[in-house]
């Protein structure tokens, strides 16, 4: 396939009239690019086309990528607020193409569940089943700790001309770095920490323990962690440039409830955690007791989707466990409120 391309190109350069001495330059980079299962890009004029983008926008983009994202902020779940900075359609398309096109050829670290492919919370959960210790610790703003310059020495080390990586790499961040919201961001930060994940595994292999990482959460599990593992752990990840967010940092021993990306992994198999069932429950009563309608005039719940959150909140409780009987019963009385069949 590889050999098709290159001659594809090279017959197109002949028909054009472009030196033989210059076809040879092209046929190496086509053949590093090809060798590494992505798209050839000689300049910006060919990346724009590629992407089906206007030049003028497109250099605006590459120029002012910052420009092109509308930020806002959401709560979170322990305090605080998280910056989130959505890309206008335009600069989606973009990265969208980037992560179709390149990203995803390129391999990941096995012990990376976020954002994979064939992975998801109940797959990084599932390493950690039934384990006595576990160990959680989370890397301090991690995508704006992701520098552009990293990028582009990644779409470098790929084949891409200097220029190349660097329009490449613009378009995936925003002021010198990896942003929350890009679509690219995920992706990019499980290829560019491989060698961190590496190391990791390779430390948990040594005592014994399994690892994954979900994104920023990074979670060792085994019969034993000793609690020196943890400034092991910080003095591997401040070697990258990152940092741990101490605050998050927790050594669950024993009976101790144990939960690995919101899922519980205590027992033999996956299950949500007690809380979450606790309080769902609390609102399915009340819908039964009072009725749905009276429900939320009680409550005074003003949430245009209220119902769609709580549908989706059983969903996710089937997910982890298909065969229970109280969630497959709530899914039925809610789908029928939102039918309309039910006051």
């Amino acid at each position: 396939m590889n050999d098709i391309l290159i001659k594809k190109w090279l017959n197109h350069f002949r028909k054009r009239g472009v030196s033989e001495e210059l076809i040879g330059v092209y046929s190496d980079y086509i053949r590093t690019l090809a060798g590494n299962s992505v798209p050839v890009i000689f300049e910006f004029e060919h990346l724009s086309r590629l992407i089906g983008i206007d030049q003028t926008r497109f250099r605006a983009m590459v120029n002012s990528t910052s420009s092109f994202y509308r930020t806002f902020h959401i709560k979170k779940r322990l305090g605080g607020r998280r910056e989130i900075c959505s890309p206008f359609p335009s600069l989606l398309i973009c990265q969208d193409w980037i992560y179709r096109n390149i990203l995803l050829n390129v391999p990941v670290h096995p012990c990376v569940h976020g954002y994979v492919p064939g992975k998801s919370i109940f797959t990084n959960a599932a390493a950690h089943l039934n384990k006595k210790c576990i160990l959680k610790m989370d890397i301090k703003n991690f995508f704006p700790s992701i520098k552009i310059d990293w990028v582009a020495n990644f779409f470098n080390q790929l084949g891409y001309a200097d220029n190349v990586a660097f329009y490449l790499a613009s378009l995936c961040c925003k002021n010198g770095s990896l942003v929350q919201g890009a679509s690219t961001s995920p992706y990019l930060t499980n290829i560019l920490l491989r060698s961190l994940d590496h190391r990791l595994s390779n430390l948990a292999k040594s005592y014994n323990m399994s690892y994954t990482r979900y994104a920023d959460d990074l979670t060792f599990s085994g019969e034993y962690i000793p609690h020196s593992v943890i400034g092991i752990v910080d003095s591997i990840i401040s070697d990258f440039g990152l940092r741990v967010n101490t605050a998050k940092t927790r050594l669950q021993i024993a009976r101790n409830q144990k939960i690995v990306t919101g899922l519980s992994v205590a027992g033999e198999s996956i299950c949500v955690p007690r809380s979450f069932k606790r309080d769902l429950k609390k609102e399915l009563h009340f819908i039964r007791k009072y009725g749905y309608q009276s429900h939320l005039s009680k409550k005074k719940i003003r949430k245009p989707f209220y119902i769609d959150s709580l549908i989706g909140k059983v969903n996710f409780w089937l997910q982890a466990e298909p065969a229970d009987p109280y969630a497959t019963k709530a899914l039925f009385m809610l789908q029928e409120i939102q039918q309309g069949n039910v006051i």
